[in-house]
């Protein structure tokens, strides 16, 4: 009697959190969302100096309360960040198969991907090394990961998937560059929340492509002052939006511009 009770605590996690033994299972079944992939998650915690906790990382988002992000974000490993393409992604995930650590119901928090988790290949991937290539983690927030975890734990396997981001507002254009190059960050994307491609178009000009510069900042060289810009941005799943005069002809640098918005 006490053995199956023991079995059935130790099989309760995977149960509850939606884990079929087997292989080819569908575990996602939404037409809107990618099927539950297993990974592991650890957290920064809020006291630690960290781009995750003060803006910045290696999306360029900077202060990620201006651009509307909030307590919810996480940086990605290698694997999962593909060299930026993956900033502004929303991932849902839940902790699994630890009954000590992972919270009752196994609830779920929505995170957006706003930073890299870089390699550490002097350890191991189970101790420390949880970023190396090809390990698939989330290193979140402390509030984040509170929302699925308790906080004594260190690192915790996750199911983890991509779904759609709910954003408020437009698209946002933040301009940057100089007189013979344009850099704009890219922020607040709904749906995909990913930018795989951008062109912008002057009142003198057609349209250029941009290239990715880093994270969501990107650049095209040439002189766009004194001209009205259009933006067309492509999403990660290819739905492109079109967007004419998001700045007018009296734009500065530093400036953000709002555009139009993925309708979900």
């Amino acid at each position: 009697m006490m053995s199956s009770l023991l079995l059935l605590l130790l099989l309760l996690p995977l149960l509850v959190s939606g884990v079929r033994f087997g292989g080819g299972e569908r575990l996602g079944g939404n037409g809107d969302y990618e099927d539950w992939r297993l990974g592991t998650a650890t957290y920064i915690k809020e006291s630690q100096g960290h781009p995750l906790n003060d803006g910045g990382g290696a999306c360029g988002y900077a202060d990620l309360d201006i651009f509307r992000y909030g307590r919810y974000t996480a940086g990605l490993s290698g694997a999962l960040f593909d060299k930026g393409s993956a900033c502004g992604g929303c991932y849902e995930l839940r902790c699994v198969n630890n009954i000590l650590w992972c919270l009752r119901g196994s609830p779920t928090v929505v995170v957006t991907a706003t930073d890299f988790c870089p390699p550490n290949f002097g350890l191991a991937d189970d101790f420390g090394g949880w970023c190396n290539f090809p390990k698939e983690h989330l290193e979140m927030t402390e509030a984040a990961f509170l929302r699925v975890a308790k906080a004594k734990a260190d690192i915790v396997q996750v199911q983890f998937r991509r779904v759609s981001c709910d954003r408020a507002g437009g698209i946002r254009f933040t301009i940057t560059g100089g007189a013979n190059f344009l850099q704009v960050l890219i922020t607040n994307v709904a749906a995909d929340g990913e930018v795989a491609a951008v062109k912008v178009k002057g009142s003198k000009t057609g349209w250029i492509p941009m290239g990715r510069n880093w994270g969501q900042n990107w650049q095209c060289d040439a002189d766009f002052r004194g001209q009205p810009l259009s933006f067309e941005v492509t999403g990660g799943k290819g739905r492109t939006i079109t967007m004419y005069n998001v700045a007018p002809s009296d734009w500065m640098f530093a400036q953000t511009f709002a555009g139009k918005q993925f309708v979900q």
